[in-house]
This record gives structure tokens, sequence and C-alpha cells, in this order.
């Protein structure tokens, strides 16, 4: 796998913790950058040389919500084609059509058992892995 640059959004500290944590045991070369919620997310954007590949955001936190950031990143040109993941203990089904109406790129729920949640971003992280490297080549 190549390395991804991807903002990670999400105010638990252990799930972004775990999230690494995955990175680091597959040997995923990835640059990832934290915030802590969807206003820090937002500067982090407006400030970063390095366009990201991929955000992966969860929805429930305090401040700007992930309903508001990903209202704010589609309506900014800049961002919009970013892929976003969200990344979720919601399974409600009212707030996965909401998400997609945004325009989102996919949604999980966070698995409560670490091996569930392990798969799962590695099956993420290899899927965007691909098709960054698909539109690389398209892009050519």
């Amino acid at each position: 796998m190549r390395s991804l640059c991807i903002l990670l959004v999400d105010d638990d500290k252990i799930e972004r913790l775990k999230f690494k944590k995955v990175c680091q045991e597959v040997n995923f070369e990835s640059n990832v950058i934290e915030a802590k919620d969807g206003e820090t997310a937002l500067l982090l954007l407006n400030d970063c040389k390095t366009p990201f590949d991929l955000i992966i955001s969860d929805l429930n936190m305090p401040g700007i919500d992930g309903f508001e950031f990903l209202s704010t990143l589609k309506k900014n040109p800049e961002f919009k084609n970013i892929p976003i993941v969200i990344m979720s203990t919601s399974q409600n089904k009212i707030d996965l059509d909401r998400c997609y109406k945004f325009g989102i790129s996919g949604y999980f729920t966070k698995p409560l058992k670490f091996s569930d949640y392990s798969d799962s971003v590695i099956s993420l992280l290899e899927y965007w892995d691909k098709a960054s490297l698909s539109s690389r080549l398209n892009a050519s």
C-alpha cells in the first residue's frame, strides 16, 4: 500500500489511538493527522499544505459535530471532492441517510470488539489505497 494522507476527526482520543494502532500493526505507511472536533479539522484543512486523500470522521462530537462538518466541507470548492468516510457508533438509519445526502463516500459503525474494528479499518485503508491509485492513473 502507498501512503495516504488521512484526516481523522474524532473527539474520542481512544478511538484515534485505536485507528493509529491498526495502521502500525499492518505497516500501513499513512500520514494520519488527528482532529478532536470539526472546528479543529476545518482549521487543519485550511492550513494544510498537503491535500488530504481521505477524511474519516465521527458524527457525535462537541461543537461542530459531524453533520455540520460535512455541510461546511461540501459547500467549499477546495474540499468538496475529498472522499469522506463516516466512522460512528450510530446505527440510526436517519443518520445514515442524512450523511449520504451530504455526499459521503462511505459509512461504517465502530465495532466494539477490537479485532472486528481492526478488520474494518484494514478493509477501509486497502480500498482507499486502491481507489486513490486508480484516480491518479486516470488523471494521467
